[in-house]
């Protein structure tokens, strides 16, 4: 699953950026309101992080403007604004949660996963495709109950299909869920991961659907 945290404050951002790298998410960072517009409009994102104290585009304008454009992304108002009244202008602007800094990173990552739950469809903490179950808190598979050791990337491949389940996922589309804007993002690396996953989980949890892509059914 891929994060874009959009923070002028470098020290909070590489904060949020380490938290959610080591939570297993791939994380773009954006420290002013033009840049994190350009994101939007060229990347892929399962969620944002978003100040609305920003230079150049302020986050209420980035948020207004993003929905106005069909963008669905849920989005995390992080902000040192505290009065009610600039919740309210974040939650009416299209916002989906709102904290007020300081914050706890836990309840922050928290919130994230909440946020991807919901906007997949999900309700329960743990997601389940048949034996396998996928817990994002903790970063943990296990199969028939018994824990399956997986890397960091074949983790993000299994995370973002167990939260697209039953839904065909092209292997462009993985790529750009599972590498931040910056990493060197090979054709071939998707199809290693997914073989990999199958020789771990059975050759029949993920489905290979000819020329679309790959789909994991709610009882692989």
């Amino acid at each position: 699953m891929r994060v874009l945290v959009v923070e002028d404050e470098a020290a909070l951002a590489q904060q949020l950026d380490d938290a959610l790298t080591a939570a297993g998410y791939a994380v773009d960072r954006a420290g002013d309101g033009l840049r994190a517009d350009f994101l939007m409009q060229t990347e892929s994102y399962d969620a944002l992080v978003l100040d609305l104290g920003l230079p150049k585009i302020d986050g209420l304008t980035l948020l207004s403007r993003w929905r106005q454009a069909g963008h669905t992304t849920p989005v995390l108002i992080l902000t040192a604004r505290g009065s009610w009244h600039e919740k309210v202008q974040g939650i009416d602007g299209g916002a989906d949660d709102y904290m007020a800094k300081p914050f706890q990173v836990e309840e922050v990552l928290a919130r994230i996963r909440a946020l991807i739950r919901r906007a997949g469809g999900l309700a329960s903490r743990e997601i389940r495709a048949g034996a396998i179950v996928l817990d994002p808190r903790d970063a943990r598979v296990t199969l028939g109950g018994i824990p399956v050791k997986l890397t960091s990337h074949e983790f993000k491949v299994l995370s973002y299909l167990m939260h697209q389940r039953d839904r065909v996922v092209s292997q462009m589309e993985l790529t750009e869920h599972i590498y931040a804007q910056d990493f060197d993002r090979e054709s071939n690396t998707v199809e290693v991961f997914v073989a990999r996953l199958r020789r771990k989980l059975g050759a029949s949890a993920i489905e290979t659907v000819r020329g679309l892509g790959y789909r994991m059914g709610a009882s692989s």
